[in-house]
Order: structure tokens, then sequence, then C-alpha cells
């Protein structure tokens, strides 16, 4: 077993919004491609979102979801919420209609806020075309057995719409609560209390809500800081989405240091290239390396584009991480193990380990955190030096799964350690590094898919009698869904046409690219070997060339 027992302070996120804003005031707090906001502007946004909030009723413990781009409204909302004791659940920008109401539903939420951009998903419409009952609203006020929980949708703009707030009525509802009402909320928050509700694909037919708390969010800050030796100095560039764990957690640790945060927005490798440029970072955190690669590349990069960077932090194999140390070489290249369920990271690598070190090890965990591998079978504990499956436990990680009792006790044991699910190497000194999934989980460049949520989707077609997916192997994304589709007797069906019946529907990345049709399956007793059928898709792939199977949009 592994511990790290270095101890920190913690504080609420709404406390630690209103300490920055009065310590860095009209210092740039974050950066979006088209906006700059200050310390200041962030903390009054986010009292403005808590009176909101509480006007319409919101308390301790409801749920307030966002579905939005890349935007300062995120973070508003993740503290304004925070303040008064309510937890924010994100929604995946890239949900379609079945994984929207799926989440919006289980989650209870109370308040959604979103948006219908000029350019990019509207939103809004995506809403309501899963709820059509929005549009039937007879007041902005809802109440319908869809989703009995959700009482106010509100829409980043002054259109006016059947059931939904917009901004002018955000304004007359602000101003019906007084800063000292706030101020009373805000002191009956407790660290422990849940912060935020991060939906993450398992194994399970829906995205699981992973539960952290303010101490886990400042638990987690602080040990980066460390790890990282961030100072106020700091100019930290990230470019991961606001509805993943390393987007939210590493806005909240920029702030938590007083640096500035640089994020690129909707991502686009020409929009970050110009931004390194023009903003000098001195962090670079794409985490993976289907963001780091195309800037890295980039056709336009210049010889001292990248001076002002002193870390990088990304995961790969060892062989492109040895490859980007190669291209930015005074920069280490920090490596990790992350998971949602423990904040985004349980162990990083430090600046001064040797470079071999960086490149294949996942790193000692943060401070407070232990970890432990186990044999997956017989679950006994193994010694350093072993691969197992990855158990652990500590401050930064999460309380449970939302309105999931039973899978969370499944998943803990009687001493409080979580198991991962994942394969790992424990070294001799403590290093955790990620060997493979034990779960039956795909890594789709860089998001979670769950193979059990594709198949889940794929037999609601009326020709498919089973469905299998598993990963096929891609230069791109590292991985993508192919599936496997045994048909109903008399029942036909084609590879474009089931490709077709999930656009629209489930987000793009858990598309698949391949589908193959089988008459027999190849089994292990009762249960189908997807080892086979991985193997097979990727010796088929290997054999006729192909790299990289072709790009999905959404219809």
């Amino acid at each position: 077993m592994t511990e790290n027992s270095n101890w920190i302070s913690v504080t609420s996120l709404g406390d630690l919004m209103d300490m920055q804003a009065e310590r860095y005031g009209d210092k740039d707090a974050i950066v979006f491609p088209e906006n700059r906001y200050t310390y200041r502007d962030i903390a009054d946004y986010a009292q403005n979102i808590s009176k909101v909030l509480l006007a319409l009723g919101v308390g301790p413990g409801d749920r307030v979801g966002y579905f939005l781009q890349e935007c300062i409204d995120t973070v508003g909302i993740i503290i304004g919420a925070a303040k008064i004791g309510a937890i924010t659940a994100p929604i995946n920008s890239r949900f379609k209609t079945t994984e929207l109401g799926q989440v919006i539903v289980h989650a209870g939420m109370k308040v959604i806020f979103t948006a219908s951009p000029e350019v990019g998903t509207d939103f809004n419409a995506l809403i309501n075309e899963t709820f059509p009952q929005i549009a039937d609203s007879e007041t902005k006020f809802l109440d319908f057995d869809e989703a009995p929980e959700l009482k106010a949708l509100i829409t980043l703009d002054d259109v006016e719409r059947p059931g939904t707030f917009n901004l002018s009525d955000t304004d007359e509802l602000a101003e019906t609560i007084s800063d000292e009402m706030v101020s009373a909320s805000q002191a009956g928050v407790r660290v422990r209390d849940t912060s935020i509700i991060m939906y993450t694909s398992g194994t399970t037919a829906m995205p699981k809500g992973a539960m952290l708390s303010h101490e886990s969010f400042s638990r987690y800050a602080s040990s980066i800081k460390q790890r990282m030796l961030l100072t106020e100095e700091d100019i930290i560039w990230a470019a991961l989405p606001m509805f993943h764990i390393g987007g939210v957690a590493f806005v909240i640790a920029s702030l938590f240091v007083g640096s500035t945060f640089i994020h690129t927005g909707n991502y686009n490798p020409d929009v970050a290239m110009q931004q390194i440029r023009d903003e000098r970072p001195t962090v670079a955190l794409p985490a993976f390396e289907t963001i780091w690669v195309p800037i890295v590349n980039h056709p336009t990069r210049e010889e001292d584009d990248f001076d002002s960077v002193r870390l990088v932090m990304v995961v790969g194999v060892p062989e492109r991480l040895r490859q980007f140390q190669e291209q930015i070489p005074h920069a280490p290249i920090l490596n990790c193990f992350g998971q949602t369920e423990v904040c985004a990271f349980l162990s990083l690598c430090e600046l001064d380990d040797e470079p071999e070190l960086r490149f294949t090890k996942g790193g000692f965990p943060l401070p407070g955190m232990e970890a432990e591998v186990h044999d997956p079978d017989t679950g006994e504990i193994l010694p350093n030096g072993s691969i197992g499956e990855l158990w652990y436990r500590g401050p930064n990680m999460f309380d449970g799964y939302f309105r999931d009792p039973e899978l969370t006790e499944e998943v803990f044991d009687e001493r409080g350690f979580f198991r991962t699910g994942d394969i790992c190497e424990l070294d001799e000194d403590g290093r955790v590094t990620f060997v493979s999934r034990l779960k039956d989980m795909l890594k789709v460049g860089g998001e979670n898919v769950s193979a059990a949520e594709v198949e889940g989707y794929l037999i609601t077609h009326p020709a498919v009698a089973l469905a299998q997916v598993v990963s096929a192997p891609d230069e791109r994304y590292v991985e993508v869904p192919a599936a496997y589709i045994q048909l109903k007797p008399d029942a036909e069906a084609t590879e474009e046409e089931l490709i077709d019946f999930c656009k629209g529907k489930i987000a793009t990345y858990r598309i698949p690219r391949y589908v193959r049709f089988v008459d027999e399956w190849p089994m292990s007793g009762t249960k189908i070997k997807k080892i086979v059928l991985r193997e097979m898709i990727a010796e088929e792939l290997k054999s006729k060339g192909i790299t990289q199977a072709e790009k999905i949009t959404s219809s």
C-alpha cells in the first residue's frame, strides 16, 4: 500500500471565490477567446446566480444543471449554486435526447441553465425536443410528470419562449433577494457537503453521478499546487470541456492558487495555438494526446511558441510522451492516473522525476490518498511491485453514486477503499501506473464510453436482436466503438443504417464507427468472449491497412 499523509486545509467553493475576489480583485482570473474575466467579475456573477436560484426556491441539496458550450457561465453557476448549498450537475454538451432525458431525470434537476448560441448546438432546442411538455407550459414554472423535479429552465438570452425564463426574468428575480439572504444560506454550507455531481460512464446502462464535496475540490487544488509548484504568477492553459471533471477541477485549482486560467472555449487547434502565442502560458494542461497532438504539430507553429511553458500535463503511451518531450524539451511532461471519482487525479508525477519515470509511470498518490492493488479474482491485497485491480481511498475522492446506494455499497469495501475496476501497477516505490481496464469501458479521445450504454441503445432498433460493443484501435482517438450485431430472424439492416440510427440520439463519440454482423458468438460458458471480438476487428482493420475511422458528424 502507498499513502501520502501530507494533509492540507480546506474551504467551501463559495468562500474560496469570495476570499480570492478580495485578494486578487481586478486580476484576470479566466480568459476565453472572446472575453476576459477578473476575480471580482466572477464573484459578482456567482453572487447574482445565487440570488436567482434562491428566488426560484432552490435550497441546500437541490440540483442545478447546465447544458452549455464552454463559457464563463459554467463557472458562475458552479460557484453560485455552491454558495447556497445547492449542487451543480453539469450536462455533457455532446448529449442528445436519450442521454439528456436520462441524466436530467436521474439527477432530479430543479433548475437548468441553457442557451441557443448563434454557432453550434442549440441546447435549448434539444431540451425542448427531449421534453416537449416545456413548450406547452402555461407558466414559466414547470410541472410535468416526465421530469417531476424540474421547475425552471433558464436560457441565457433575452428571447421569449414558452416555459422558459430569460435574462430579463433573471434580473427581476435577483432583485428580490438581498446579499444578506445569500450570506445566510452560505453560512450553512459545510465542506463535506456535496458541491458537484459529475456524471461519468460506467458498465451500467446509463451514466453514474459521482458525488464530489467542497473538500474534495479544495484538497485536489491544494495537492496539485504542491505537486506542480503552482503560484499566483502562473498562467494555466487548458482545453477540457466544463462537463468533464478535468475541466471543472482545473478551473477550481487555478482559482485556488490565484493564477490566470486560459480556456480555449469550444476546442479548436487553431484557436488554441493562437492563445498560446498571445497569452504565453507557463503551464499547459491538455490532459489527452488527442488535444495536444494537433497543437504541437500545428502547421503554423514557430520555434519560440512554447518558450513560456514550464510544464505539460498529458497522458499517453510512453512512445507518445517521449515524442512530446522531444518537441518541447525544456518543459517536463507530467503523467498521471485520473478518474472522475477521485476529483481528476489520484496520482501525478513530480517535476524532478527522471524523464523515463515520467513517461512510463503515473506518479505518486496525491497528499492524503492511499492506493493498493488487489488480486481481481480473490480480492487479496498484493505487495508493492505487483499488478492488480487498483483500490484507493482518501479525502479527494467521491462520496458515492447519487441515488444508487446498491452500486455505492458494491464499489466500496468496509474500510472505505474504492474498487476502481482498473488494472494498474503499484511499483516498489509506490507509483501508480495504468495497465488496462477490468471494466467493460472504452476511452474515445479522452471520453469514457460505456459499452453497455451503446449496446442498450442499439437494441432499440427494430431489426437488432443482440448487440456487443468493443474497442477498435484508432490512430486519432486511440480507440473507437465497434459494434457486432445479431439481427432478428428475417430482419435486415446495414452498417450505414445502424450508424445513422444513432446520429442525433447519442453523442457522436459513442456512435460505433464499425458495424459487423454475426450469426453466432464466441462464447465462454454463458458469456460472450468480447476479447475475441476485439481481436477480430483489430485484425480486420490491420489487414485492410485502416488506421483511422471516418469522422462522424451528428445529423
